[in-house]
């Protein structure tokens, strides 16, 4: 009999527990080498265990458990050859309520196999399904071993499945109690010493995104064909904060002891509503990237944290972060500070308003935009100041190209 033991494996420096997440099989299924048989997490990353080699899995480690790294939580009986695939574990203790579904969802395809993770969602899959309260047995999985994917969740919403059906409030008096993740504990106690240990203000301005609106509406089709991916509202706010730190370094310091530390570069952090909580993965060198180049750099990190594929090096650093709630309908909101940077900007919905341009009354989409920063490090006319630059180089794109100046005062030499 060979036996391989399966460690808790490192995600960082400084680490020394984690909690298992979850196991994405059951005491005793038959594994293939280099399949993912658990998910750990610790307060900074979410990682999983991968099977040394093909065997019988034995669990020694239950879910919720906290567990020290590098100590043995699973093993594999290389011995064991030929038996059955697993068969995912349930997701829920409860039962899924039986619902009246719509014909259009009861006649979707079977899913492509049926290997251990049939049935079993992906982390963004699986965020959808909760939001929207769709139980996983009424989803047919398409991808690899029968796994759900996102794409089937959209594709079941697409054709019309009803929430309402699934019974809402009970009408009980029960509560649930669930265990505070490490990554929600960590985030609890950053943010609690961020309000108070820092002078942190919040100034506020908005922006006329019409001209932003007209370049994606005329190159979005082309640009998706070249670069392969959608050109979105981050890569334009991106490239205007780099262009505003520049004139406003202070922005883009942070304290250290006694001494205030001025970057000579951007390291932008974005923010990523991710399973586990929010992440702020960061782009390097932002300052020096072209929309494209953003674009790309933030598809792939987001596509990373949701997958719960995202690494400790991804986040570390950063200088300035930006944080979208306009994805989730936000009209406004006084954004938190990422320690130990100085600042943060807030992008928000955008809402058809009517503004006076040229003494004239008309409807143009606005944002509202907010700059929430620590007052010992930046003082309000430099607040205020990147924040109008921030908007005057949305506003009128182009200046992202001539240092946030507009060509016509480059040529006039001003």
């Amino acid at each position: 009999m060979a036996i391989i033991e399966l460690k808790v494996p490192s995600p960082g420096e400084s680490i020394t527990e984690v909690t298992i997440s979850r196991w994405l099989v059951k005491d005793g299924d038959y594994v293939s080498k280099d399949q993912e048989v658990a998910e750990v997490e610790s307060d900074k990353a979410t990682l999983t265990i991968n099977a040394e080699d093909s065997g019988a899995i034995k669990i020694m480690a239950g879910e919720g458990e906290t567990v020290k790294v590098g100590q043995v939580v699973c093993s594999v009986d290389t011995s064991v050859k030929g038996i059955a695939k697993a068969t995912p574990p349930a997701v829920s203790q409860k039962q899924e309520p039986k619902v009246a579904m719509p014909e259009s969802v009861k006649a979707a395809e079977e899913p492509a196999s049926n290997g251990y993770a049939k049935g079993l969602p992906s982390p963004a899959a699986k965020k959808i399904m909760e939001e929207q309260r769709i139980p996983p047995s009424r989803i047919s999985g398409s991808g690899k071993e029968g796994r759900i994917t996102k794409g089937d969740v959209l594709d079941v919403i697409s054709k019309g499945f009803d929430a309402s059906t699934v019974p809402a409030w009970s009408g009980t008096r029960e509560v649930e109690r669930k265990k505070m993740t490490p990554l929600r504990k960590k985030l609890g106690q950053r943010l609690v010493s961020v309000k108070n240990n820092t002078a942190m203000l919040t100034t506020f301005n908005e922006v006329d995104m019409s001209r932003i609106y007209a370049i994606r509406a005329k190159y979005k089709d082309r640009f998706k064909e070249q670069y392969g991916t959608s050109l979105g509202f981050m890569s334009f706010f991106t490239k205007a904060v780099t262009e505003a730190l520049f004139h406003f370094p202070a922005v883009n310091a942070m304290i250290d002891g006694d001494d205030l530390v001025y970057h000579k570069y951007c390291d932008i952090g974005i923010a990523v509503s991710a399973p586990k909580g929010l992440v702020v993965p960061v782009l390097r060198n932002a300052e020096g990237m072209s929309l494209a180049q953003i674009e790309t750099g933030i598809k792939n990190l987001a596509l990373k944290a949701r997958d719960n594929k995202i690494e400790l090096k991804d986040m570390e650093g950063g200088t300035f972060t930006i944080t979208n709630g306009g994805v989730f309908g936000s009209l406004m909101s006084t954004p938190i500070l990422n320690p130990p940077q100085s600042a943060i900007l807030g992008m928000h919905n955008v809402v058809d308003r009517p503004i006076a341009v040229d003494g004239q009354v008309v409807i143009r989409p606005m944002m509202y935009i907010a700059l929430s920063y620590d007052h010992r490090v930046i003082d309000g006319r430099e607040s205020v100041g990147f924040l109008v630059k921030v908007k005057e180089m949305c506003e009128n794109p182009v200046r992202m190209m001539f240092g946030g100046k507009d060509p016509n005062e480059l040529l006039l030499g001003f």
